[in-house]
């Protein structure tokens, strides 16, 4: 049976790795995502997970380790943060590229400089165009159950792309929460250990990762973005198949409230939670707002941010990143593209706030409502919300 306990985000997922009988585990310590390599490394050495531990020299090793084992058919897991990921991204963009599928944690922390160890989204943004599958989780329920969701889309042989989950560092990692935890014999049914088709094996060589030449490159990229626009069918039968085994579902975009909004505020990570408190207070007091939290960051999610968005007076999205030099956050710039040109589109507001760790309360996305309802904005300029004059 399903138990349910109170446990640190970290843990959880450590517990989940667990759970996918993975073969083998890259560690590399950085803050905050060491508890859960930690936690796996007691997995490991208690006999309680079958798994190559392998503590590495740098998170350019850890990914690389990956590689190397997914080539050979194992399955794969490691997890980094922020500066971490920074001096890995060579071998994320390889991941992708040579269709290697495995599961790494993102547990998102602010990039240097200055030095910062708490948390905003700006090592997400700074990976979005990876071509890996993406997802953002708001707590610790969430980002146990997308492990698995990680390995069953990811390893589908239609599929063959690595798959990220971005999980708010210390606000997610660190807590204490309940969490229910699956019968082992659930996840094996759900997780099916496949094996990599085109596995090296010394019988029958083959080369990956070779030279593309010009006549090649173009196709080569053009069939990866197909393969990743087109995981979304498969990503969505999982979060349904997900949901019939453990009665919680997911979605790409979802809502609250949106029926009869006129304005809509939209989040994504840990922050949605205090969102939807803000926008039930907000209720309250007769304001006909929404909320939607985004899930799926890539493959983009177009079609159903426009089911939820079209028809509204004003959309408040409010990014956790700085676009250096851009109109908008990150994400209020692909909301405002999968918008642009469509009959009533609303006016995008976009607000970057929560940077370095900086909290986000209440009252302040109420604020952000209230600013967005008064005022119009000049569209070519970010909005950073609660700096200090």
């Amino acid at each position: 049976m399903p138990k349910r306990v109170g446990i640190e985000g970290s843990h959880a997922v450590a517990e989940a790795v667990k759970q996918c009988d993975v073969d083998v585990i890259a560690a590399y310590p950085i803050t905050p995502q060491t508890h859960i390599v930690e936690k796996l490394s007691e997995f490991v050495v208690d006999g309680l997970l079958d798994a190559e531990y392998i503590p590495v020299e740098s998170e350019h090793s850890a990914l690389s380790v990956c590689l190397g084992a997914v080539a050979t058919g194992a399955r794969a897991f490691t997890c980094t943060s922020a500066q971490g990921l920074a001096l890995m991204i060579e071998i994320v963009y390889i991941a992708s590229s040579m269709r290697l599928p495995m599961v790494m944690i993102i547990a998102n922390r602010a990039l240097s400089a200055p030095l910062s160890i708490w948390n905003d989204h700006s090592d997400a943004m700074m990976v979005r165009d990876t071509g890996w599958i993406q997802v953002f989780v708001r707590n610790a329920q969430e980002a146990y159950d997308h492990v698995f969701h990680g390995y069953n889309v990811g390893e589908d042989p239609d599929i063959l792309l690595p798959y990220m989950i971005h999980m708010d560092g210390f606000v997610v990692t660190h807590v204490i929460e309940p969490v229910i935890i699956e019968d082992d014999d659930k996840v094996k049914e759900y997780v099916k250990h496949r094996m990599y088709p085109y596995n090296l094996h010394p019988d029958k060589p083959v080369t990956l990762g070779a030279y593309g030449l010009p006549n090649y490159y173009t196709e080569i990229k053009v069939a990866q973005n197909n393969a990743l626009i087109n995981s979304k069918e498969r990503i969505l039968e999982a979060w349904k198949e997900w949901g019939e085994l453990t009665g919680r579902f997911y979605q790409p975009v979802e809502g609250l409230f949106l029926d009869d909004a006129e304005m809509v505020l939209v989040t994504a990570g840990s922050v949605s939670e205090t969102a939807e408190t803000a926008v039930k207070e907000m209720r309250k007091n007769g304001k006909k707002v929404g909320h939607v939290n985004l899930r799926l960051w890539r493959p983009f999610p177009h079609r159903e941010i426009r089911e939820v968005l079209l028809g509204k007076r004003k959309v408040i999205v409010v990014d956790r990143a700085l676009s250096f030099g851009g109109p908008d956050g990150p994400m209020a710039s692909e909301i405002r593209s999968s918008l642009y040109g469509k009959p009533d589109a609303p006016e995008i507001v976009g607000f970057v706030a929560g940077l370095g760790g900086r909290e986000i309360k209440v009252e302040d996305f109420i604020s952000m409502v209230d600013r967005a309802e008064r005022s119009t904005f000049d569209s070519s300029q970010q909005i950073v919300f609660g700096v200090r004059e």
